[in-house]
């Protein structure tokens, strides 16, 4: 079931980058976990579009459902949702969903955070969920931007810091300006492997420490390599994917096809071309398929394969929770001609 929120508020973070701050509906309440994302509904010029966005408050900390969204480069969405919304505005959203989050129960001493731009977004919301009830965890947030101006969460950040001195860790890492030695939590530079080695040659025991990781393919690997490095194992590593790495090579037996889905009780002939997923055909074709994370991380635009072959391609997470014959249609591309879809 979706709801209908209403903006009670819109915060500027930085100068491409907006806070909305959702007023919790009257009856039913929203619940979510620190680090899940909130999928929001926007219909433009008679189409819709659908697009998830992490939250950036905690519950427990924060009264409002915040969702904190940077301006992209021919972005449709992010650029209406920072020029257009207004508050007094209603958005359609869906339930809370995600599983990049901070397990009760894990018996941590050390928890590392590694964000790039707005890749902060889910992680500032399970620094503050830590900090708030987890008195004897330390926290390290490791944050690339390009320079003071663009860091997003600056001011809010610093207070952590100044209410939470002996457990948070904040190391800034600045791309576009010079560092001198009188800034130690100032690291020139992006986040590279010798710079999170180095941060993380102060941890003993790889066992008790936990690292989110939030950002570009690269910012992952070069943190995964460190980890690997330093402990000889990888282990409690979680990362959020905002998009999909497909391999060219996986695209070696996929074709343009002509497939058919069956959605709402209508047959749809759809053309597939090589290279775009079942549901970006499907899209493009102004059929209204349900989806949310686009990413293959969530069930949301789940199908079933009545005929025909197909295979998932992009997959960053093993998917055991499929049943047979059920393909995320976000990722799937037709391998035969007579592939019939049902959802």
């Amino acid at each position: 079931m979706n709801f209908t929120l209403k903006v009670a508020d819109i915060r500027k973070e930085t100068e491409d980058t907006v806070t909305l701050c959702f007023k919790q509906p009257g009856l039913k309440k929203i619940k979510y976990l620190a680090g899940q994302y909130l999928t929001l509904i926007f219909r433009i010029n008679g189409r819709r579009y659908i697009r998830p966005y992490s939250f950036s408050s905690c519950p427990g900390v924060e009264s409002f459902l915040e969702i904190t969204v940077k301006r992209v480069q021919n972005g449709l969405i992010s650029n209406h949702i920072n020029d257009m919304v207004q508050i007094g505005d209603t958005i359609e959203v869906m339930p809370p969903m995600g599983d990049f989050i901070y397990k009760e129960g894990s018996e941590f001493t050390d928890v590392f955070f590694w964000g790039v731009g707005s890749g902060i977004t889910p992680l500032i919301s399970i620094i503050k969920y830590i900090l708030s009830s987890q008195t004897n965890i330390r926290v390290h947030l490791n944050y690339g931007n390009k320079n003071y101006e663009t860091t997003i969460f600056r001011d809010q950040i610093e207070k952590l810091g100044a209410k939470y001195p002996e457990q948070l860790v904040v190391r800034n890492f600045h791309t576009k300006i010079f560092v001198d030695e009188s800034h130690p939590n100032l690291i020139q530079g992006r986040i590279d492997q010798d710079k999170a080695l180095q941060i993380l040659s102060e941890t003993v025991d790889g066992h008790k420490c936990a690292h989110y990781i939030c950002g570009p393919a690269g910012l992952k690997e070069s943190v995964k390599q460190a980890i690997q490095v330093n402990y000889g194992f990888l282990a409690n590593v979680f990362s959020e994917d905002f998009e999909m790495v497909k391999d060219p090579k996986d695209f070696e037996d996929v074709h343009t096809q002509n497939i058919s889905i069956d959605f709402e009780g209508k047959q749809y002939p759809l053309e597939v071309s090589k290279g775009k997923s079942i549901l970006e055909a499907a899209l493009h074709a102004d059929i209204e398929l349900p989806y949310s994370c686009q990413t293959g991380n969530c069930s949301t635009c789940k199908g079933k394969l009545i005929s025909g072959e197909v295979k998932m391609i992009g997959l960053s997470k093993k998917r055991d929770d499929l049943a047979a014959g059920e393909f995320l249609l976000c990722c799937t591309h037709p391998l035969t001609e007579n592939v019939q879809i049902s959802i």
